[in-house]
């Protein structure tokens, strides 16, 4: 049987920054999930699809497609959801033991917490981008979107296993 069965359930109540977290993440991405139904009827048929590394339009698709981004971010939501709530079952090194179990929950819990708000903002961005261009509003996103992207879901990533390895 797995180890992660045999670990303690303890109940943390949510950080100040995960609730701030959440309330950026599930705004953006509720407010671009309404200017999409606002917008519907008046997207053309073909919108942007895809992007390339440079952040232009490299396919145009139906605007049916553009449905996938909600469905996605709605899964995300879902399964992230799922690993917050249960962090005794995320990955820990051996020196985790009763005195710090707490600090490594809580942890992996924040940077779960925050890689899904981050993912959350981006479909939201994407989103937000595709019925803008669609629209006449805007041109594309630039150079800089992929390398921000990166970047930006990179650091807590890396910030997380910096704290982690720092838990005594």
């Amino acid at each position: 049987m797995a180890d992660y069965w045999k670990r303690p359930k303890i109940k943390i109540a949510k950080t100040k920054g995960e609730w701030i977290w959440d309330i950026i993440g599930y705004s953006l991405f509720t407010g671009a999930i309404i200017l999409l139904i606002l917008k519907w009827g008046a997207l053309p048929e073909e919108v942007p699809a895809h992007y390339n590394a440079r952040g232009e339009v490299d396919r145009w698709g139906s605007k049916w497609e553009l449905l996938t981004l909600p469905g996605i971010g709605a899964f995300t939501i879902l399964l992230m959801q799922v690993f917050e709530k249960y962090p005794e079952t995320h990955n820990y090194p051996q020196r985790m033991n009763d005195s710090n179990v707490k600090e490594f929950y809580l942890n992996s819990r924040k940077m779960i917490n925050i890689i899904k708000n981050l993912s959350l903002i981006l479909f939201a961005l994407i989103l937000f981008e595709s019925v803008s261009i669609a629209l006449g509003w805007g041109d594309g996103f630039g150079k800089w979107f992929l390398p921000l992207t990166i970047i930006g879901l990179g650091i807590p990533l890396i910030a997380g296993i910096w704290k982690q390895r720092n838990i005594k």
